[in-house]
């Protein structure tokens, strides 16, 4: 029976996750988002510039349906798809459109078959990278080495009813702002600086793969062409 100890980071006290209480726009839907980092749950306890907590749970993951969207058969372009359809994007360009629609058909993961989501998290950085590839200014190369490099950590979702049931609160462990506030900021500063230089030194432009090119050209998840971009 696999356990186990994941955080949530939050400026509460959370001894009784609610499912319910999760709000509907988050990267995987409603849901009660944790780490088994416990200094990035600190980081995200903080995020706002006040003192927080690292709720400490154990998770009983036997029997749960999970889906690992960084590992062996899903690309980077699952998680976009993911996102699309969770999140409010600007969406301000017939391009956008029809990206959000093409992706949300052709790479959507039917995630209510899951109880648990590993996967990245869309912090600010991120989703404007998201953001820009499906306004078609940034090639896949580049969103997929930015997001590899970026290390804003893994999160883990809890999704459903028996997750929630399969979760143990443990402890609370403080989080002080003045520690934390800054590491967090530092560390979305470097995922946004990564993005910066990968743009700046991008090169064979024309052998990339647009998210426009992925529409034309009818690609699928298991193209060659996007296997050999994400497995870079």
């Amino acid at each position: 029976m696999k356990k186990i100890i994941i955080y949530h980071g939050s400026e509460n006290i959370i001894k009784n996750p609610n499912i319910n209480e999760g709000k509907r726009h988050n990267d995987y839907g409603r849901g009660f988002y944790c780490t088994e980092d416990v200094e990035l749950a600190k980081e995200w306890a903080c995020k706002n510039g006040n003192d927080g907590f690292a709720n400490k749970y154990e998770l009983n993951l036997a029997d749960l349906r999970i889906l690992n969207l960084n590992s062996k058969g899903y690309t980077i372009l699952n998680w976009i798809a993911i996102l699309l359809k969770n999140r409010v994007f600007s969406l301000d360009n017939a391009i956008s459109n029809a990206a959000r629609n093409y992706m949300i058909e052709n790479f959507l993961v039917d995630v209510e078959n899951y109880d648990v989501i590993i996967g990245y998290r869309a912090d600010d950085s991120y989703f404007s990278f998201a953001d820009a590839f499906v306004s078609n200014s940034l090639p896949l190369s580049s969103l997929n080495k930015a997001l590899r490099l970026g290390k804003l950590g893994e999160q883990i979702a809890l999704v459903s009813e028996k997750a929630f049931e399969s979760i143990q609160y443990i402890d609370a462990i403080p989080a002080e702002s003045g520690i934390y506030y800054p590491k967090f900021y530092s560390r979305d500063n470097n995922a946004r600086m990564t993005y910066r230089n990968e743009i700046a030194h991008t090169e064979n432009m024309l052998d990339d793969i647009f998210v426009l090119d992925i529409i034309r050209q009818e690609m699928k998840n298991d193209d060659p062409r996007i296997q050999r971009i994400v497995s870079e």
